[in-house]
């Protein structure tokens, strides 16, 4: 069983925020998959299914962001894994919009979500998916900004990196996380030179 984690806030007000992208990550997935993410269990709403020739358990968790590791932990020990099969999904304000970064470990880098993930699973040894979206001008108010409604332009760059993060897991599941690596994260470096 593989855990895949998209990290968001719960309720309409924050649907269409950055914040959500892990939401809409997980539901593009759900989409391909044919998964239904509605079952309430462990602080989440969860949906279990085969997808890329794995056994797989989707997760959106519904504790608000900075709470996300009470369900991971939860998830962790419902679905009988371990961390390392775990793979989460969450915007960043640190990369570009349009830029996905994949890693198999790491800090929470300044995420308050994946902070607490890392907290529940005692550990920073697990794959994520990062998707950016960095304001262009820093924000008065940085948690007002994640949190605010995306607008025409963002929604149509937030679809393009939707897309690319859902193929970005099916490689990770199939591939490897390496493979993944050197197949976005290269793309990634080369859009960084093009904007300096």
């Amino acid at each position: 069983m593989r855990l895949i984690v998209g990290l968001g806030n719960p309720g309409p007000e924050y649907a269409w925020t950055p914040h959500n992208m892990g939401f809409f990550v997980v539901d593009r997935l759900a989409e391909a998959g044919g998964i239904r993410v509605e079952r309430p269990e462990a602080k989440s709403f969860v949906g279990r299914g085969k997808l890329f020739g794995h056994e797989i358990a989707l997760a959106k968790p519904q504790t608000s962001m900075n709470l996300s590791g009470l369900a991971v932990r939860e998830l962790l020990a419902r679905m009988e894994c371990q961390p390392a099969e775990m793979l989460v999904v969450y915007d960043d304000v640190a990369l570009p919009w349009g830029m996905i970064r994949v890693r198999g470990n790491g800090t929470a880098g300044g995420h308050n979500g994946l902070k607490s993930v890392i907290g529940a699973a005692q550990t920073m040894e697990f794959p994520r998916v990062r998707l950016g979206v960095k304001p262009e001008k820093p924000p008065k108010n940085l948690a007002a900004y994640v949190l605010r409604p995306m607008r025409k332009p963002e929604l149509e760059i937030a679809a393009e990196m939707i897309d690319q993060a859902a193929e970005a897991v099916r490689v990770i599941l199939t591939e490897g996380v390496g493979v993944a690596m050197n197949r976005f994260n290269r793309r990634a470096e080369q859009s960084e030179e093009e904007a300096e």
